[in-house]
Order: C-alpha cells, then structure tokens, then sequence
C-alpha cells in the first residue's frame, strides 16, 4: 500500500518554461513530478492543481507596466537580455501559475504544517524588470496575498540559493513585517547584491560543515527573534559541488541535511514552511531533479518525526 505524504504537493504541468535548449533546465519540474510518483513517494492525491495567479495579486509586488510588458510580449531588448531567458506566451503562464503555486503551498502550509510548489523561488524578480530567468517573483507576490488575507502578519524567507536573493531583498527593504535570509556565494551573481535582513556570504569551495555551521545558527536565532507566523523555504540545488553555475562544494548529503535542520527549526516552534524550488544546474539533470525532490523527503522525515497535534493557525 502507498503511504502519502502529510501534506500537499503543487504542480501544473505547465511550469516548464518552454526554453528549449538552455542552461536553466525547465523539464525538471515535470522530472519531479514524475520521480516522486515513480518512487513512491507520493501518490496522485498527494498533488493540488494551482490556478494562475490573479493579475491583483501580481501587482501587490510588480509595476503595472512590467505585469503589461509580459501579458503583451513588450519587453525591451535590454529587459530580456536582463531576463536571460526568451520571452514566449509559455514563460508568461508558467510564471503566473507558479506564482499561483506558491499562493496554494502557503495556503496548505498554513493547513498541514508543511506545504510544497514543485516550481517558483524566482528570487531575482524586481518589480518594475525580471533578471537572471526569474520574471515573477512568486514568494513575495505569495506573502503579499496571504498578509492581504489576513491569514499571516509575520513572514520570514530562508534563501538557499548559490545566488543571492537580490529581488527578494529589493521588494522586503522597507518592510518590517517580512524577515529575509539568503546564504550564497558571495562571488558570484548578482553583481549588486541589496542587503536582506541577514546575508551569509560563502567564500568560493564552502563545503557542507562550514556552510551549515553558518546557515544553522541565524535561521535559530532570526526565528526566535522575529517568530514569524509562516516560513517561505527557497531550496536551491546549486550550491552541489558539480553544479555549472555555482561554486560551492556541498554535497547531495549535506543539502538534505540543510532541508531537514531548517524545517526541523520552524516545526519545533510550530512554524508553517511552505518550500519552492530555486536554482539547479547540475551537469547531469538526474543530480538536480534528486536534490529537489530531496527537499520534499526532508520535509517528510521532519512532519513524521515531528507530528501536529493540532494545528495554530486557522
């Protein structure tokens, strides 16, 4: 008999991008998807079905020019050279869908404890341009639609990107009801790199023990010190050690073990996560596909090990 999971997983299977060949692999969400019903891990009830989001709960982050730009195909040159992806009608609705994936993972966060899109963490979205394949921001447009609803006041973001979450910083600068980390490579990109509430900066090569000695000890403190009422996870897959973009050396052991030590955090304080993905760039895609669904089997260890007895919140 298949066990399912103890909380609910996001996909649609339009988030593929639509890239063709290209650095950033934009199958690896349908790979996923399919790894984690394949080995059992989860069962075809365990998946919700995320509706677009709607245009008003975009434009609580992003300018009505850039949400126009995309919806009529007007980006500059220059916007999609900073873009580094080509525009198509596909990018437009995978990126408003995992926007409303990211809405529906809060949501059944805030629900079950635990809540998964198997798309988003496009941290590097602006709201008046996109940059670095991330057009729009989906966690912030996420935690602007669950405080609008009154279902949180206090947010936090643990960003574990190998890049540094430069859009989330931007969008949270003058907000003091949402708490942002990001541990990344601090040579690497984004050049301009605005501060986040805290940000790590790994030398090139960290490797697994120097990298969590430094990610373990802020999330404690950052979580007793703002105790937000949901946690937006942005499980990067490129700080592994054979990854083209990044520079780190963590191993697949290590970012497991990254995944389960955060959420294990939140869950003892009773702290909703809700996970996106983020960068994965992986020689092989079979490397990245493993350290994201990874994220999901932390989850699982950390929801079992720790159970709810009843929910919090509402």
């Amino acid at each position: 008999m298949k066990v399912s999971l103890p909380f609910k997983v996001v996909y649609h299977e339009r988030y593929d991008l639509n890239l063709g060949p290209h650095v950033f692999p934009s199958q690896k969400f349908r790979l996923i998807y399919e790894m984690l019903l394949r080995e059992g891990i989860a069962t075809k009830d365990d998946f919700l079905r995320p509706e677009r989001a709607s245009d008003e709960d975009i434009l609580r982050v992003h300018t009505a020019e850039w949400v126009r730009k995309l919806k009529t195909g007007a980006l500059t040159a220059s916007d999609v050279m900073l873009l580094e992806v080509p525009y198509s009608p596909e990018l437009v609705e995978a990126v408003w869908l995992a926007a409303g994936g990211s809405i529906l993972a809060g949501q059944s966060a805030l629900r079950d404890g635990f809540g998964s899109n198997l798309s988003g963490g496009f941290h590097h979205a602006y709201p008046g341009h996109g940059e670095g394949f991330c057009a729009i921001h989906d966690v912030a447009v996420a935690i602007r639609k669950l405080q609008a609803d009154g279902a949180v006041k206090r947010a936090m973001v643990v960003d574990t990107d190998v890049h540094h979450g430069n859009g989330t910083a931007a969008i949270f600068s003058k907000n003091q009801t949402v708490f942002t980390i990001s541990i990344h490579q601090e040579n690497n990109y984004p050049a301009h790199k605005p501060p986040s509430s805290i940000d790590l900066n790994m030398a090139d090569r960290v490797g697994d023990e120097e990298y969590l000695d430094a990610l373990l000890p802020a999330v404690q403190t950052a979580l007793d010190e703002f105790q937000p009422e949901i946690l937006f996870y942005v499980g990067g897959a490129d700080p592994y050690c054979e990854d083209q973009l990044g520079g780190l050396s963590l191993t697949k052991k290590g970012l497991k073990e990254r995944d389960r030590r955060v959420f294990e955090e939140a869950r003892k304080r009773k702290i909703p996560v809700a996970t996106t993905l983020a960068g994965g760039y992986a020689r092989r895609v079979e490397d990245t596909v493993q350290i994201h669904v990874n994220t999901i089997l932390a989850a699982r260890e950390v929801a079992e090990k720790y159970p709810q007895t009843s929910s919090t919140h509402g």
